[in-house]
């Protein structure tokens, strides 16, 4: 039976090693790509440990951590996204941002995705936020590393009410499978209001 709950504060902070690991797990995948780094998780996930208002919403197999996505008020990663809504005219203290989704491929398709996108809109109403807002990598549709049979998530994002904001990109860095060195990466804002 998986179990899927909010955790905030010191219950939050605990299992941020474990969130560590998934994020590099299922980010090697493809449209990220990523080479994944302890040390870099750790100043990347700093910022939930920080933040009062940060959620963490962790899907667990008994006692082990298959799935979690986390989410702060957008001024929390201002420095890292918050240009990218610029020329949205809208002010970041009304938008909340749901940061990274990670589960486990084994665990897909049973729901566990609606609940963390549902417990971090509940957060966002709560701080009283009329947006919620992520980023999704963007890659070419002919990129090599593109596997066969391929699906973004774009269908599941728009069910739930997102859409591209138009014009906002933001732009990321992280080390590439086999690279040597962090490079840049665009990201697309998708959006809904709450």
């Amino acid at each position: 039976m998986i179990r899927v709950e909010r955790l905030t504060g010191a219950a939050l902070a605990r299992a941020l090693p474990d969130v560590a690991r998934l994020r590099i797990a299922v980010f090697r995948a493809y449209p990220y790509l990523y080479e994944g780094d302890a040390a870099y998780e750790e100043r990347y996930l700093q910022v939930y440990r920080e933040s009062a208002d940060a959620i963490l919403v962790g899907a667990y197999d008994g006692d082990d951590l298959i799935g979690a996505a986390t989410g702060t008020p957008m001024e929390d990663h201002a420095g890292d996204f918050g240009a990218a809504f610029a020329e949205s005219g809208i002010a970041l203290e009304r938008i909340f941002y749901c940061a990274e989704s990670v589960l486990l491929p084994a665990y897909r398709g049973r729901g566990i995705g609606h609940r963390f996108f549902d417990l971090r809109e509940a957060q966002a109403r709560a701080l009283n936020r009329d947006f919620a807002a992520f980023c999704s990598v963007v890659r070419p549709k002919d990129h090599p590393a593109r596997p066969e049979g391929y699906q973004p998530l774009d269908g599941f994002w728009r069910k739930r009410g997102y859409a591209p904001l138009d014009g906002a990109v933001a732009s990321f860095d992280w080390t590439e499978i086999g690279a040597a060195e962090e490079s840049a990466h665009d990201l697309q804002v998708w959006m809904r209001a709450l």
